[in-house]
């Protein structure tokens, strides 16, 4: 086999009809984006670096930390300080003994104020001591537009985040199973039984797809939320901050989710049998066809060209069985590898006998001779 080897790339052209082609929608809201957490494309998006407050958003940080220092299964007393906050709360009382889980779902589900205070009470000394360990993670994840100053999202002056860090902060969040597995619920009971959460989330439930992840309302906030959806192809964030009012952020925050799932469809980007490249074969035989052994189903982006970089030698010696690996097919989207399946030849070319050997050298010889009189 010669060491010289063919690099072709072809633009294939992905394009479906249907409703991704349409106009994206019209938001009204201080900032939003919409992004794919497995690709990290950015869909659309608004003022999304804009510092806005986030309001009860700000207890998925809260969670993350307290899980970081706190046992599922601990059971801790309830600060006064926690037990004192107001708004919304699930009324729990001063030295109250309640476990860890118990309150992660409170503080996630029904977004209460004092099972989020309590949880950060129990972690850190102080919530300007929990503050230090939030921004601590706030800067290890990257959340280069955040501040927090309190646990639970309360308006505080100082405390700020941005559509784009509040979508990767549920991204984190959504890693953590037990966080998962919470903003999932539209309704749930703890301490034993005794106590009922229910969820703020509109769209649990009732969009088909979503499973999270968080929602925020102060007065200076405005209505927010970050939801995530799963469809057949794909899985989208969507994040909404500063909507005038709860029907509007539903109502915006859908459009987006439907509007981002749309953009992505599975194809069959490679073709098990299809013919992607030729190689020469000694001795006058014609050349080999190179087929893909196995077929590649991938998600892509609708209207999005894909790169294919085929590989495979310029020539090779004989003998050649079919089936025999010889090169591979890659496809790209954006700089990203979907998937690359091998190349084998198409058929078996055996290597001739001495007698074959030597009638090509003398067909080929005598073609040189007549080539150089005339």
């Amino acid at each position: 086999m010669r060491l010289v080897w063919a690099v072709s790339c072809l633009a294939v052209s992905c394009c479906l009809a249907g409703s991704a082609a349409a106009a994206p929608p019209q938001v009204d809201a201080r900032a939003w984006m919409v992004e794919n957490p497995v690709t990290g494309e950015v869909l659309l998006t608004h003022a999304a670096r804009e510092r806005v407050p986030i309001a009860s958003i700000t207890k998925l940080m809260t969670v993350i930390v307290a899980l970081q220092h706190l046992n599922l299964n601990e059971v801790v007393g309830v600060d006064p300080r926690a037990a004192a906050v107001g708004q919304e709360t699930i009324y729990l009382e001063a030295r109250q003994q309640i476990t860890v889980s118990d309150l992660v779902k409170a503080a996630l589900i029904q977004s209460a104020n004092d099972a989020a205070d309590a949880l950060a009470l129990a972690t850190a000394p102080s919530f300007p001591d929990f503050a230090l360990l939030m921004n601590a993670e706030a800067r290890k994840l990257g959340l280069t537009d955040s501040h927090f100053v309190r646990p639970d999202g309360l308006d505080a002056a100082g405390e700020y985040s941005s559509a784009r860090d509040v979508t990767r902060l549920a991204i984190a969040a959504m890693k953590i199973p037990t966080v998962r597995a919470a903003v999932d619920e539209v309704t749930v009971t703890i301490e034993n039984g005794s106590r009922e959460l229910h969820t703020w989330d509109d769209l649990l439930g009732v969009v088909p797809g979503v499973f999270g992840v968080k929602t925020g309302h102060t007065s200076a906030a405005g209505w927010n939320q970050v939801s995530a959806i799963r469809g057949d192809d794909t899985t989208i964030y969507a994040t909404i901050l500063g909507s005038p009012s709860r029907a509007q952020r539903n109502t915006d925050l859908e459009t987006l989710l439907i509007y981002g799932i749309a953009q992505y469809r599975q194809v069959r980007v490679i073709a098990a049998g299809r013919r992607y490249a030729a190689v020469n074969l000694p001795f006058g035989r014609p050349p080999l066809a190179l087929i893909a052994r196995l077929g590649l189903q991938a998600v892509v982006r609708v209207n999005e060209p894909l790169t294919e970089r085929v590989v495979a030698p310029i020539s090779v010696s004989l003998p050649v069985r079919l089936g025999q690996v010889l090169g591979q097919v890659e496809v790209w989207s954006r700089g990203r590898l979907l998937g690359r399946r091998p190349l084998v030849a198409s058929r078996t070319v055996p290597a001739p006998g001495l007698a074959g050997r030597i009638a090509w050298y003398a067909r080929r010889t005598v073609h040189e001779v007549v080539d150089l009189l005339t």
